[in-house]
C-alpha cells in the first residue's frame, strides 16, 4: 500500500507538468447544432487547401427550404498533432437564401494549421 501512495504525488505532479491543450479527434470535423439540420441546412463538411502560404477552409452549406436560413459558423484551426491553433476565428454570420446554396471560408496563415473543426448553429 506504501509503494502506491509514494507514487501517487509523482503522478499527479507528471498530469500537472502535461500540455493545456488537449488533442483532438480530427473525425468529427463538423459540428451541427439540432436546429441546424430542422432549419433545412445540409452540407458535406468542411475541406482544407493551400495557398502561398495561406490555408483555406470551406464548406458550401445547401438550404432545402422556401426561406432563407441565416447562420453563425466559426473554424477553429489545428495542427498535425490536434492542438488549437490560437487565436481563435472570431464567428461569422451567413445567409443562405431559400433553395440555394452558399461557401462559408476561413483562411489561416499559420503554416502549421492543417486540420479544421466548424462549428455551425443558428
Amino acid at each position: 500500500m506504501r509503494p502506491v501512495l509514494y507514487t501517487l504525488p509523482l503522478l499527479l505532479l507528471l498530469t500537472a507538468c502535461s500540455s493545456h491543450q488537449p488533442q483532438i479527434s480530427i473525425s468529427q470535423p463538423l459540428v451541427m447544432e439540432a436546429d441546424v439540420l430542422s432549419a433545412g441546412i445540409t452540407t458535406d463538411g468542411p475541406t482544407v487547401s493551400g495557398d502561398s502560404g495561406q490555408h483555406k477552409a470551406s464548406i458550401i452549406l445547401y438550404n432545402d427550404r422556401d426561406v432563407p436560413v441565416t447562420l453563425h459558423y466559426r473554424y477553429f484551426w489545428y495542427d498535425d498533432k490536434g492542438l488549437e491553433i490560437l487565436p481563435e476565428q472570431p464567428a461569422a454570420t451567413i445567409v443562405v437564401p431559400a433553395h440555394q446554396d452558399r461557401q462559408a471560408v476561413s483562411w489561416s496563415g499559420n503554416l502549421s494549421a492543417s486540420q479544421v473543426r466548424v462549428s455551425l448553429y443558428l
